[in-house]
């Protein structure tokens, strides 16, 4: 079992902030360099409903309700899962990017047939797995530590193939160096099954984000979709399978099963991505 060290918040004294410091750590210290942004690990912050994983003050990486650490709090999270919608009953998914876990748990809960492998470069995320109720490593969940392009490549060079490859893979900076190249994508799309989806959570700045859009639009024939998040996301499904088509019609009542078997918006993502055809598709 981790230790971490627990102190009162310095924004609210009612709410506590967890550092991966020892307990003897000079506290005042580690809280002026949380509060300059010098202070280089991530945190995490409680208040009476939610516990926060931090990269710095103003980025916050993921978000879990404490009374039901389950759900998916934030909406781009629940975008994500948008890829249910066309692959319903997925045997392998690889995330690149653990934060606090929340898509890994609810697809752990959700996609009780599918297996779940968690690629995450930073062991102190991972050091936080359990104040974030991320399930133990087993036969259908694991969390690797290690790069998630070089895991991809890894998986290109061995034959692996998964059905969804889900890429939420931010440090402090914004989007990792190493899955922002045209190489990256070309092979996420070698390892996608037939039929296969990958997931790509685009936030930061416009331009690299047109730039991410661009690579992915080569990597796959330009078959995606892109939903525009409220909060300021863009999540981007990108298919694998050349002659696919979306039917729309179909979807809508997938989306209704979906709403009721997981308590997500789905119609309102259909909506959403059916928008978004006719500006990302072909």
């Amino acid at each position: 079992m981790q230790t971490y060290l627990t102190l009162p918040s310095p924004f609210n004294p009612e709410d506590t902030i967890h550092l991966l410091e020892p307990v003897d750590a000079d506290r005042n210290a580690v809280l002026r360099q949380v509060l300059s942004g010098e202070y280089a690990k991530p945190f995490v912050i409680d208040d009476a409903d939610t516990r926060s994983l931090h990269f710095s003050l103003s980025l916050i990486q993921s978000t879990m309700q404490r009374r039901n650490a389950w759900a998916l709090e934030l909406e781009y999270t629940q975008a994500m899962m948008s890829f249910w919608l066309f692959i319903p009953r997925p045997r392998r998914i690889l995330m690149l990017g653990l934060g606090g876990g929340s898509l890994a748990k609810f697809c752990h809960r959700q996609l009780p047939a599918s297996e779940v492998c968690v690629v995450e470069i930073d062991p102190h995320v991972i050091a936080f797995r359990d104040l974030f109720d991320v399930p133990a490593d087993g036969e259908r969940f694991q969390i690797i530590e290690a790069d998630g392009a070089a895991q991809v490549a890894e998986a290109a060079r061995t034959g692996a193939r998964f059905d969804v490859v889900m890429m939420d893979a931010f440090d402090r900076y914004g989007l990792a160096d190493s899955v922002s190249s045209a190489a990256f994508y070309r092979q996420v799309a070698e390892i996608l099954s037939g039929r296969g989806v990958m997931v790509a959570n685009l936030a930061g700045e416009k331009d690299a984000r047109a730039e991410h859009l661009a690579m992915l639009g080569e990597a796959f024939d330009g078959r995606l979709l892109c939903i525009n998040v409220p909060e300021g996301n863009d999540v981007v499904l990108a298919f694998a399978n050349p002659a696919f088509e979306p039917r729309w019609r179909e979807l809508a009542n997938q989306a209704k099963e979906l709403r009721k078997r997981s308590g997500l918006d789905f119609p309102k993502f259909v909506q959403w991505l059916e928008r978004s055809q006719r500006h990302y598709w072909g």
